[in-house]
Parts: structure tokens; C-alpha cells; sequence
């Protein structure tokens, strides 16, 4: 009877334990879930800087369609445009890789996150230095006619044509890859590749040039960062961290470690010279006027040490996480008499940002930024973020009581991007002490503010040209859609003051209303490896004077057209053709005195086009050493050509015709009766020779001699396309040197030649 009621009561404990079970697995699923919603809605941790700008530079905010002179410090993001004009350049942070643009080149972000950098580059020339690339990190640059991806670390730079038909990638360092029309070419270190056409993509590689003054400028501008010495105290991949070492000095601090003090006027204090500007996808964001004024407003913290303001950067080891502005917000709507006001946070204070964000999110953006303990930030996360709560109590913020730590602004001055430090009001002890402390400024935008500070000068700057702003470019990685244009959000922003829109509802506005400056992408098909040409320019050696890549031939006479791709004398034939080596008529090899005409030796042993075998008797051949007896009318002159001879070859010259031979000639030095007087004079400068004229088609076939050195040029050339080259000199077999000798004797016996 007692077993019955114990089975009983052993069976609802289990139930009971299960029940348990299943609801808390529910509700870490739950939890879970929302934790993958909410990272699908987490901002990139970083952003770009543009942080130098030289000459006319316009900036178009993401989404939009007017231009606007660009402002030093503005964040960069996804949509967002870049046009440098003539005679003007500008560079580009993104903390692990530097982009620095030439003039008349335009660039945009198709996609900028965690482990994408994605830019289009529609027209001009950037040089990108890759200081840290992961594996799994995606780095592309996407022209009119292939998409270039980066695989490492290294010096890269991209040319890409006005009309949009070709891009030069040359690499330094490193090595990638282009992609385009279904083709995949390496482009390693040390070259130069030329990738031309837009519905075929040809390629062709060569050895890289010398440094341009763009080259050398861009160089000098990196050598300021590689020897920073802030890089010893700030993160690697801090964005605007260098820039700290003209404007400031570090100083230890007992508190605080590693502390850097700019270099300002008294009663100076942060967040106080610049303006607010709405930036999807964090919105209202802080751009500094300073030159130095990046990585200290959206890293890291400020302390008022020892009578002075001090900034304080996040861990060296933890990789840093972009903040809009590391700020509290006093008042707003409504409230701190109608006014805006914000302050720095100190050390060790949270973070909380308005735009909302996951557990780990929240947590990354501390921790990279200040020394804090993850229990509090996971505390204010749940009194905050997830309760969805702006107003933040039973929190002492150090800086809030420091004098002239507090900033405020009017209202309309805060929504319209106006500067601060002109609008500025004063702040009332007594208001302040009372206002309530917000994690968000609930403040609605206006255009100007998405504009930023320049909005006045709308329209009224250097654009690209519409063919270059409208053109389409060749992309491998899939971008996002960029943001829809600020009509089409700013309902929803005005429904909602201060916060952003979530990423989904963001890319569900773009696709029922895409900007009308969005960039068109031609997604690349899958591309199979494929060989680049190696091409030597000017079909000569590399890395000679006068060769450098990308110069035309010179024309083989003045007004002659230049034969592309011809063979130049002193390098082979197309086809490996023998005669392209073959030694030429009384022409003594370049560089070298001609042979002495001995028995073992004499240049007339060689079978020469338009001579007669060795065996066949010679004509007047002068004795060695003696000077020719210039005899008029020699029967070989008037001797028929053979018939196996070529039908295009020109036509002997009448013996009178034929120019008197000068007094005191050498007989090797004279011309033959088929070439004029004139091929004997010296080369002229910077103009090739001509193709040496065929050989019969029954002269023996030798096997191919290496080039010769190129000749010294010399004054007063004949005309190219008559000028043989010069070859080696072939030493005769036995055989051909008693057949010499024979004629020799021949010849001597019979000075005057038969007839």
C-alpha cells in the first residue's frame, strides 16, 4: 500500500525536473536567439578616417546625391564617396591598411565591416599599404573591367583609365589576385600587369617601374606611421593614432599607466571644437576639428590629471572597437533648459551605446577601450540595453563635476551639424546638477547634419564626371545595398529622436527606395586561372635606359609608321627563325674591330646571301692587307641572279651605278652590289635598325646564335629599314678553309679576274 503513493509521487518529481529542464533550454534558446538577432544588428567595429586632405577634396554621404567639400576626421562607411580633383590628394585610414588617393580619382565603400574593405575605385590612381590581413579578411578593390583581391600584407597600387577600359595593378609587396570575364590572373611581387578590355580581359605582365612622385609622396606618408611612437602605447589597428605625435606628449601616469597630453590652451577640454554629424549606422557622431582629434574621440578615455585634461587609449593586446563618441548626454528633448549637453566618459566607466547592440558587442567596445570590469558592463547591459532604457541612474560619472568638462549647445544648433564651440552656451550649475544623464541624445536629425559641416557648399564643389560617377564596376564579393537617401528615413528618425534604424528595416528602405547615385555592380562569374603574357616593352631588355614600360617605339625613319611588336635585330625571331641570327654581309660583329682576314679567319669564308658558294671562283678579291685595285666593270656584277633566289628581293644595280669604292678601303667594309652606299654609315640615335633582309632558300640552315650586345650608337644613321644587323662571327670548318685557300691562290694567279 505505501509503494503505490511513493512510485506516485517519484513519477511527479521527474515530470517536474523535465518541466524544469525543457523551460530553461526554452529560454536559453530564447535568449539565444535574440543574442543572433541582435548581432545581425551590431554596427562594425570600425570605421575609416579621412585624414588628410590636400587641395579641392569632395565628400558624397552615403546614400545621397549632392557633393560636399569634405571635412578632415569624418568617419567613413558603407555608400560613402571620395573624389580628389586635379592637382589635389587625400588619404584614407582603416587602422590595419592606408588608401591614398591621386589626383582626379574617385573612390566609394561598397562594403566596410570587421573583415570586408570592399572600394570602388571608378576612376584615377590609390596606392594601398596592407599592414595586417587575417585569413578569413576579405580586401577587394573593384574597377570597370576586374575586381582585385587582396591575399597579404603588403604595397599595392591601382591605376584605372578615365573611360574605364583598362586597370594597371602594380605590386611592390604582397601578392593578389584579378578577376574578370570568367578569367583569374596572380599578380605577385615585382610586377606590373596591365588587365585591358571590358568583354574580354586581357592581361599582361611586366617588371615594375620606377617610384613616381605620387610613389614617393605616399611613401613618405607611411614612414610618419611606421616610425610612430605611439604606436608603443595605443593598439596596432587604432585608427588616427599616429597623428598623435606632433600635438601631444605621453606621460606615465601612477593612476592611469600611459597618458598622452595634447598640447592646448588653458581651459581647453574635450568634445568641444568640432560639430555633431548623423552617420548610419551608430547617428550621431563627433568630428573633431584637430588635426590630432580621431582616435582620441572615438577610443580609449579622458581624465583631468593634474590640473589638465589627459587621454587614456584601451589595452595594447585587445583589438580596438570604433565608438561614435565615448560620451554621457545631459538634457536633450526638451529638457537642461532646451539645450544639448554632453562630457567625456572617464576611466573605467561603461559605455552605453544608443544605437543599442548584443551582449558580446557591448561588451567589445568597453573592454578594447578602458580597463573595466566585464560584471559592471554586463550589469549596465541589463539595466540599459535591454530594457531598453536611455536615462542611467545610480552612476557617478567623475568628469561630470570637472570645470568646463560639460558642452552644451541649442537644440537646432546640435540637429543641423552647426560648430560647437560657436553655438556653445553656457551651463547652469544648478540646471545641471538636476538634469537627468542619457546614453542617447533624443535629437532628430536634419539633412544638413547628414551632410556634415560643409552642408552650405552643397552642389558647389568638384565632382567626377557623370560618366565616372554612373560607371559600373566588375565585383567578386557580393556588397550590401547602400542606404536609402535621408527623405526616405527621415520619417522614421523623426518617429524615433536619436536612434538609428535597425539594420534589416535599413536594407528594406533601400530596396523600396535606392539612392540615386547607387553604384552599379556587375557581379564577376567564376573565374578559371589564366596566364598573363610577359611582355618586354619595346621588345628589348628590361631595366635599360630608354626601355621603361609604357614608352612607344621610336619610328624606323622620320614619318615612317611604328611596327608594333616587330622583332628588333639583336633578339630572335618570331618562330625562332634562324636567319634572324644569321651573320650579315661585311659586317663586322658590334662592339668589335673586324677580323683580320687570315687564312684560318677571313670574313669572305662565310656563305653571305648574295655571294657565290666558297668553292665557286671570286671575282677581283684583293690580296689581304692591300687595297682594293678598284677595276671597273666586273664581269661578276653583270651575272645574273639565281633563280632560286626570292621574287621580292630588289633589283642589282647597273655596274655604273654602283658608287667608286674609296682609296685605302678594306675590302670586308665595302658594300655588296644589291645594298645601297649609304648602309655602312653609322646607326643613328634612339632608331632601330631594320629586319634584315632573307637569305636564299637554299642557303644551309646553322643553328641559332645568341645575340650579340646591342651596338653603340652613332651619328649620322642611313635609314632604318636598310641597315643589316650585326651578328656574330662563325669560324669556318676545315673544309671551307681549304676551299680558301684554293681561291686564294686562284686569285692570285689570276689578279685580273677571268674574261
Amino acid at each position: 500500500m505505501d509503494q503505490q503513493p511513493t512510485a506516485v509521487a517519484t513519477r511527479l518529481y521527474v515530470l517536474l525536473v523535465l518541466a524544469i529542464l525543457v523551460l530553461t533550454f526554452a529560454d536559453r534558446a530564447a535568449a539565444q536567439h535574440q543574442d543572433q538577432n541582435q548581432n545581425q544588428n551590431d554596427p562594425p567595429g570600425r570605421a575609416a578616417q579621412l585624414g588628410y586632405i590636400q587641395g579641392s577634396v569632395s565628400f558624397q554621404p552615403a546614400g545621397e546625391s549632392d557633393w560636399v567639400e569634405a571635412v578632415p576626421n569624418r568617419p567613413m562607411t558603407i555608400g560613402d564617396k571620395l573624389w580628389v580633383d586635379k592637382d589635389s590628394r587625400a588619404e584614407v585610414q582603416l587602422g590595419s591598411a592606408s588608401i591614398r588617393l591621386a589626383p582626379n580619382t574617385g573612390i566609394s565603400f561598397l562594403n566596410l565591416d570587421d573583415r570586408t574593405v570592399q572600394v570602388q575605385l571608378s576612376s584615377g590612381t590609390i596606392d594601398i599599404r596592407v599592414h595586417r590581413l587575417n585569413r578569413d579578411d576579405v580586401f577587394e578593390i573593384d574597377t570597370a573591367n576586374q575586381a582585385f583581391s587582396i591575399f597579404e600584407r603588403g604595397r599595392y597600387r591601382l591605376d584605372a583609365s578615365e573611360d574605364g577600359s583598362s586597370t594597371v595593378i602594380t605590386v611592390r609587396e604582397g601578392n593578389g589576385e584579378s578577376t574578370g570575364n570568367g578569367q583569374t590572373y596572380t599578380v605577385r611581387a615585382g610586377q606590373r600587369a596591365t588587365f585591358s578590355g571590358t568583354q574580354q580581359l586581357n592581361a599582361e605582365v611586366e617588371d615594375i617601374r620606377g617610384p613616381d612622385d605620387f610613389d614617393n609622396w605616399s611613401d613618405g606618408r607611411e614612414r610618419r606611421y611606421d616610425e610612430s611612437p605611439s604606436a608603443r602605447y595605443c593598439a596596432p589597428d587604432m585608427v588616427g593614432s599616429q597623428e598623435l605625435d606632433e600635438y601631444g606628449d605621453w606621460h606615465p601616469s601612477p593612476e592611469y599607466g600611459n597618458v598622452w597630453y595634447p598640447r592646448v590652451e588653458r581651459g581647453w577640454a574635450p568634445y568641444h571644437e568640432g560639430h555633431w554629424a548623423w552617420i548610419d549606422p551608430w547617428g550621431w557622431t563627433w568630428v573633431d576639428d584637430d588635426p590630432w582629434g580621431y582616435a582620441p574621440f572615438h577610443y580609449g578615455r579622458w581624465a583631468f590629471v593634474e590640473d589638465r585634461w589627459g587621454w587614456i587609449p584601451g589595452p595594447v593586446a585587445v583589438a580596438p572597437v570604433y565608438a561614435p563618441a565615448l560620451v554621457v548626454f545631459v538634457g536633450g528633448g526638451g529638457g537642461f533648459g532646451g539645450n544639448v549637453g554632453w562630457f567625456p566618459l572617464g576611466p573605467r566607466e561603461v559605455y552605453v551605446p544608443p544605437y543599442g547592440g548584443s551582449r558580446e558587442y557591448v561588451n567589445r567596445v568597453n573592454v578594447s577601450n578602458t580597463t573595466v570590469n566585464q560584471t559592471t558592463v554586463t550589469n549596465v547591459y541589463n539595466t540599459t540595453v535591454v530594457n531598453n532604457n536611455t536615462t542611467i541612474n545610480n552612476v557617478t560619472y567623475v568628469n561630470k563635476n570637472v570645470a568646463g568638462a560639460v558642452t552644451a549647445v541649442p537644440q537646432h544648433a546640435f540637429a543641423s551639424a552647426q560648430p560647437v564651440a560657436r553655438a556653445a552656451v553656457a551651463v547652469n550649475p544648478r540646471e545641471l546638477s538636476s538634469a537627468p544623464v542619457n546614453a542617447r541624445a533624443t535629437v532628430a536629425p536634419s539633412r544638413e547634419a547628414v551632410l556634415g559641416a560643409h552642408a552650405n557648399t552643397a552642389n558647389h564643389v568638384a565632382a567626377p564626371p557623370q560618366a565616372v560617377a554612373s560607371r559600373p564596376v566588375i565585383a567578386k564579393a557580393t556588397p550590401p545595398p547602400p542606404p536609402a537617401p535621408f527623405s526616405a528615413r527621415q520619417q522614421a528618425l523623426t518617429a524615433h529622436p536619436g536612434q538609428p534604424i535597425a539594420r534589416q528595416q535599413m536594407q528594406q528602405m533601400a530596396r523600396q527606395n535606392p539612392p540615386r547615385s547607387q553604384p552599379q555592380v556587375r557581379q564577376a562569374p567564376p573565374g578559371k586561372p589564366a596566364t598573363a603574357v610577359m611582355a618586354r616593352p619595346n621588345n628589348q631588355p628590361a631595366n635599360q635606359p630608354g626601355n621603361r614600360p609604357g614608352n612607344p617605339p621610336p619610328p624606323a625613319r622620320p614619318g615612317a609608321p611604328v611596327q608594333p611588336n616587330r622583332p628588333q635585330p639583336n633578339q630572335p625571331a618570331p618562330g625562332n627563325r634562324p636567319e634572324a641570327n644569321r651573320p650579315q654581309p661585311n659586317q663586322p660583329p658590334a662592339n668589335r674591330p673586324a677580323q683580320p682576314t687570315t687564312p684560318g679567319n677571313r670574313p669572305e669564308s662565310r656563305p653571305q646571301p648574295n655571294q657565290p658558294p666558297a668553292n665557286r671562283p671570286m671575282p677581283n678579291q684583293p690580296t689581304p692587307g692591300r687595297p682594293e685595285m678598284n677595276p671597273p666593270n666586273r664581269p661578276e656584277q653583270n651575272r645574273p641572279e639565281p633563280t632560286n633566289q626570292p621574287p621580292s628581293r630588289p633589283a642589282q644595280p647597273a655596274p655604273n651605278d654602283r658608287p667608286a669604292p674609296q682609296p685605302n678601303r678594306p675590302e670586308e667594309n665595302r658594300p655588296e652590289p644589291n645594298y645601297r652606299p649609304e648602309q655602312n654609315r653609322p646607326a643613328p640615335a634612339n632608331q632601330p635598325p631594320s629586319r634584315p633582309a632573307e637569305p636564299s632558300r637554299n642557303e644551309p640552315q646553322r643553328p641559332e646564335n645568341p645575340p650579340p650586345p646591342q651596338r653603340e650608337q652613332q651619328r649620322n644613321p642611313p635609314p632604318a629599314e636598310t641597315r643589316p644587323a650585326p651578328a656574330p662571327q662563325r669560324q669556318p670548318t676545315p673544309q671551307e678553309r681549304k676551299q680558301q685557300e684554293d681561291e686564294q691562290r686562284r686569285r692570285n694567279q689570276n689578279p685580273q679576274g677571268p674574261g
